[in-house]
């Protein structure tokens, strides 16, 4: 009993021990608010699945990140970042920026939309083989091409890159869902209907896809249902919420999280400020989202999942 006795306050002692050294882990450093560091603490570690690099238009419409963005996540604590290029392939990017941005882990992905050459297997497979380190991570689906957007567009007969035909997804999307398969890609559903990322999700679990993600699930033209998205879980995909709408539309976004549990969504695109002047990662907006997100009932383990476990084994990379 006196053994029993001296191991009880013994434990007792470490997990006092513990807190301790978590509540000095969330303490402000010196010229950081309580809030600031709330922000930097989720950051820490993060990985941002939907980095956009698009370049600045011949109008002038800016690109939404840049290589100053890059330093900057990495300043943050940021673990990586996908960057993601509707019209151009970013592997290749990604593994040139890497040389000149170490210590933050850089990788691309293609975006099967017209300019990359449609639904074209050839580009995954160079993607995949090709370039070294296997940077390329991520095939979306059509975005911005898709069949759903050319018909709700104003536009009239705007080209598409189509998925599927009469109910049937075509033998070229198979082929590049194979490929996915075949080299452990990611196979995200990009900006294409509800109907037919239920299609593409259920082929890539027949050919072995192991990774996919429910692009912006709730967003777009192609929104989809919570049934519809929990149907998509039991295939296996996981459910993309962004980050800067997440509390949009009395915070619906939040509470189909919640819904269907921490484990099978994640947070990306971490602009905290997206009008002029934008900002990315703001510790003090980022902050402000974990208050908000514990206030709906998710705890900072939870926060954790979505922001840097499961962006980690979206890409095949140990948890840390």
């Amino acid at each position: 009993m006196i053994m029993n006795a001296k191991i009880a306050r013994l434990f007792g002692l470490v997990v006092l021990a513990g807190f301790a050294a978590l509540t000095l882990l969330q303490k402000p450093i010196a010229g950081e608010t309580r809030r600031e560091a709330d922000g930097a603490r989720l950051l820490r570690g993060a990985i941002d699945l939907h980095f956009h690099t698009d370049a600045t238009s011949p109008d002038g419409t800016p690109e939404q990140a840049n290589i100053a963005t890059v330093k900057l996540a990495r300043t943050r604590g940021l673990r990586g970042v996908v960057l993601k290029n509707h019209f151009e392939p970013t592997a290749s990017l990604a593994y040139m920026l890497h040389m000149e941005v170490p210590n933050i882990e850089l990788f691309g992905g293609i975006v099967m939309n017209r300019t990359n050459g449609g639904m074209n297997p050839a580009a995954v497979e160079y993607m995949a083989t090709r370039i070294k380190g296997a940077p390329g991570k991520i095939v979306w689906m059509p975005a911005g091409d898709s069949e759903i957007e050319s018909r709700t567009s104003k536009k009239a007969n705007k080209p598409f890159v189509a998925v599927s035909r009469n109910g049937e997804l075509l033998p070229a999307t198979k082929e590049v869902i194979a490929l996915i398969g075949k080299y452990k890609l990611t196979l995200a559903s990009g900006h294409i209907s509800p109907e037919d990322a239920m299609m593409v999700f259920r082929e890539g679990r027949k050919q072995g896809v192991e990774h996919m993600i429910a692009t912006h699930a709730m967003d777009l033209a192609g929104k989809m249902t919570l049934p519809q998205m929990q149907e998509a879980v039991k295939l296996g995909a996981v459910i993309e919420i962004d980050y800067r709408n997440a509390f949009d539309d009395g915070a619906i976004r939040v509470d189909a999280m919640r819904k269907l549990g921490p484990e099978h969504c994640f947070i990306s695109e971490f602009w905290t400020k997206v009008s002029s002047p934008k900002e990315y990662g703001g510790l003090d907006g980022v902050g402000a989202f974990a208050e908000a997100m514990r206030a709906k009932g998710f705890t900072n383990r939870e926060l954790d999942i979505m922001f840097k476990d499961n962006p980690a084994k979206l890409l095949g990379l140990p948890v840390h």
